[in-house]
């Protein structure tokens, strides 16, 4: 069934609660363009609508086709715009200025019509016309062009990249497709995308240019016409658009997420320094009979190396001093943020780590009951993240990252729920016991058919302003501007490896034989935030 509303979500451009701060003074952070070496860019948020389609696509509600306008004087398009109907208008895409003798940019030579909605069979605003740019010899096409006439756009419509200028891209999110899902079907169809550099990190050069491709047919194996690209930050001064310390520091006050945790919740966060403060323990193998306390600021952590082995974390000794430090300290709490470049510094990504001494056992839902997984699950020393990415050409949050397990999603700001009375806090939801955490309260299944494990996430009294209490502990494009703490160059496990059978622990409470999600099975103590792939990498989805 096709929409049958009257007004769509993207038809509404969606707004953050509050217009960002000015920011404090830096070099390039904020500036409304970035320079990539040869080019110049800035990020086009205003559109003219080409074409939309009501039918297909996310939601079943169809897609529309933008092309950026106004544009700055002497900035070109350098590809049209698309997302899906069923939210509100919040996207961009890259104009670029040509900073050399014209050699950076260049017009098509032509165009290749890739695909026309004239025998589409579904609701749709007239006809839509999909153009992909010829570029000529050494240089890339980085979008597409889009038109509601079956004419030819003019070759001055848009600019194609000198090819060494460009990087590798790849699909991103599914925008459209003439059915519900690319994979409720034989991957025949047609279908949209958003794309992204191949290569993610803080030291990949790859940027996003907000742009689409399309698959017309064959298989995602091979999904993207082979002259499109992304763009390369090609400034040998990479990081000039870059927030510095101060300026991170009013980005994350204006953005400070708050946690909720589930009213149910026995194992709260604290502050590193306060688990250390409590009793913490430092385990050497070998000398397994003589712990050392961990002094309050983990001074006497030993200091890089690697996850070998030698030395783990445990609670105190003591029964109930170890029960006590358990369920954390929620008033001790504190977030500890990573600053990192993210798609050739065009984006800043604000990592924001939490700690937990202990995390709870699982819980599974088989048919309609609620059944404890007695030790399965349980861990000692927990750290979570979530990450907002910040546009470096305006400070504006554009996305978060909400960390599940070993996985996590990606949501857009328009997506979010905000809190803080009428502030730009997004709102996280932190799992029952695991921590997990999620955009929206309710039950997130792990697995599938009738048996599976809860993540629960509820509002609760139980709640972290992390404005209230937030520390920059790392951010490596800044040099010396940050000292590192000792805790965190520890790596080796914040917790020990608990000894059972997990096999034993399902007989005690799940009838027959079951396979459950791996994740769950936490009990190997974890390491820190350094050596999560994310550290250095782009969050994993």
């Amino acid at each position: 069934m096709g929409n049958s509303l009257n007004v769509l979500p993207i038809e509404t451009n969606f707004k953050l609660p509050s217009p960002p701060p000015s920011w404090p003074p830096g070099e390039g952070f904020a500036k409304g363009t970035i320079n990539l070496g040869e080019l110049e860019v800035c990020q086009i948020t205003s559109f003219n609508k080409v074409w939309s389609t009501k039918e297909g696509g996310p939601d079943d509600l169809g897609a529309t086709f933008f092309e950026p306008s106004p544009i700055p004087e002497g900035f070109h398009i350098l590809g049209f715009y698309s997302q899906p109907n069923n939210k509100p208008l919040f996207g961009w895409a890259l104009a670029a200025k040509d900073n050399t003798n014209g050699l950076a940019l260049t017009q098509p030579t032509d165009y290749t019509l890739v695909w026309s909605s004239e025998s589409l069979k579904t609701k749709r605003d007239g006809n839509g016309y999909l153009w992909l740019p010829t570029p000529p010899e050494g240089y890339k096409a980085v979008g597409f062009v889009v038109t509601n006439t079956p004419q030819k756009p003019p070759l001055d419509k848009v600019r194609c990249v000198r090819s060494d200028l460009t990087e590798p891209c790849e699909v991103e999110s599914w925008i459209w497709g003439q059915d519900k899902a690319p994979s409720s079907r034989a991957e025949q169809g047609f279908d949209v995308y958003g794309l992204r550099p191949t290569n993610r990190g803080t030291e990949a050069l790859g940027v996003r240019v907000g742009t689409f491709t399309v698959r017309n047919g064959g298989t995602s194996a091979n999904p993207i016409p082979s002259t499109l690209a992304c763009l390369k930050n090609a400034n040998p001064n990479k990081y000039s658009s870059m927030p510095n310390l101060t300026q991170i520091e009013a980005v994350f006050r204006a953005y400070s997420p708050l946690v909720y945790f589930h009213p149910d919740e026995k194992y709260l966060p604290s502050s590193v320094n306060w688990y250390f403060e409590n009793g913490a323990l430092l385990y050497k193998k070998g000398e397994e009979s003589q712990p050392v306390a961990v002094e309050p600021n983990g001074a006497n952590l030993p200091q890089g190396g690697a996850n070998d082995g030698s030395f783990w974390l445990d609670l105190p000794v003591d029964k109930n001093d170890g029960e006590r430090v358990k369920k954390g300290n929620l008033s001790s709490a504190q977030v500890y943020l990573h600053a990192k470049p993210m798609l050739g510094s065009t984006f800043t990504d604000l990592a924001i780590w939490i700690f937990y001494p202990f995390n709870g056992p699982a819980r599974a839902k088989v048919g309609l009951l609620t059944v404890p997984l007695g030790k399965i699950g349980e861990h000692i020393g927990d750290w979570e993240h979530l990450t907002l990415r910040v546009s470096n050409f305006t400070g504006e949050l554009r996305l978060v990252y909400f960390s599940t397990h070993s996985k996590g999603e990606w949501v857009e700001a328009s997506e979010l729920e905000f809190g803080g009375g009428g502030r730009n806090k997004p709102v996280a939801y932190a799992s029952l016991n695991g921590h997990a955490l999620y955009p929206k309260p309710g039950t997130v299944m792990q697995g599938s058919g009738e048996i599976g494990i809860r993540n629960d996430t509820a509002k609760s009294k139980f709640v972290m302003d992390t404005e209230s209490g937030f520390s920059v502990v790392a951010g490596e494009y800044l040099g010396s501007a940050i000292t590192e703490p000792s805790w965190l160059n520890y790596l080796r496990k914040w917790g020990p490896t608990f000894e059972y059978d997990v096999a034993d622990e399902l007989k005690k409470v799940l009838p027959g034989k079951v396979t459950l999600p791996r994740e769950i099975f936490g009990e190997d103590g974890p390491t820190g935030p350094k050596l999560k792939g994310s550290w250095s990498g782009d969050e994993a989805i």
